[in-house]
């Protein structure tokens, strides 16, 4: 393939699979059908950049770039938009909002360009709310960690991670006090956005600092069924001092390998 029209390739490709002559599962799929997919494939190059395994990285964004172009096919034969009407919008996205580069305006460091983006954006928004467009079907952790950094940028915020250590200790409290279960629910959901406070507070993403703990967990687990099997014993019948035994003898494993 000529590389001046690889991208021209695949949209052809896809125009192929789409037509009377191509695949009946790809005919078959609308935006809702493959909601599913893009995001299985955000998360699986999300797991590559984890891994810094750059041969992952480009297959799965090769992969995203199929949904984009799937997308836009769909589209377009709907007469809604075309690929072209999508580069178009984010060139004009870009050069809009970063006029220190396209424009006169100065931004001498990232804080700058932070807010001058955000007045660009208050502007486009006009009367609308900061948190327009926040979507509710993203991971609640993520959810609300954006929330907070939208709200903060307009001085709705603590003004220390100190005040959000109180918060979270106060939170607790009000779980121990919780007399139902709507009660907990309520409270634990105010704990935990309060500890995605104090996450953004110390520059931490909260979805990936528990993504991170879930994977520590799940290798420390494996390793613990794994020398109950090699022994073999039975993990769930193991009193439960052993199995703590066993989980201290993973997290020693861990730091020496």
């Amino acid at each position: 393939m000529n590389k001046a029209h690889i991208l021209e390739d695949v949209i052809k490709l896809m125009e192929r699979l789409r037509s009377a002559e191509g695949c009946p599962w790809d005919r078959e799929q609308s935006h809702i059908s493959l909601k599913r997919n893009l995001l299985e494939e955000c998360y699986e190059f999300l797991e590559a950049v984890d891994l810094d395994d750059p041969k992952r990285m480009r297959e799965e964004l090769g992969d995203l770039l199929m949904q984009v172009i799937f997308h836009a096919q769909i589209a377009k034969e709907a007469d809604r938009f075309t690929i072209e009407d999508v580069a178009r919008s984010i060139i004009d996205k870009l050069v809009k909002r970063h006029p220190h580069v396209f424009s006169d305006a100065v931004a001498s460091s990232t804080e700058d360009v932070r807010v001058n983006w955000d007045l660009i954006k208050e502007k486009e928004r006009g009367q609308a709310s900061i948190l327009e467009g926040v979507p509710k079907d993203m991971p609640a952790l993520l959810r609300s960690q954006l929330i907070q950094d939208r709200v903060s940028r307009v001085g709705f915020d603590w003004e220390n991670a100190n005040g959000v250590l109180h918060k979270v200790a106060e939170e607790i409290g009000e779980i121990e006090n919780a007399r139902s279960h709507q009660e907990r629910e309520h409270e634990i959901g105010d704990l935990l956005f309060s500890l995605v406070n104090l996450a953004r507070w110390m520059g931490i993403q909260a979805e990936q600092s528990l993504s991170y703990a879930s994977s520590r967990f799940t290798r420390r687990f494996l390793y613990m069924e794994n020398t109950c099997w090699e022994r073999g014993v039975s993990f769930r019948n193991l009193p439960l001092k052993e199995k703590e035994e066993l989980w201290l003898q993973a997290k020693e494993f861990e730091v020496i390998s």
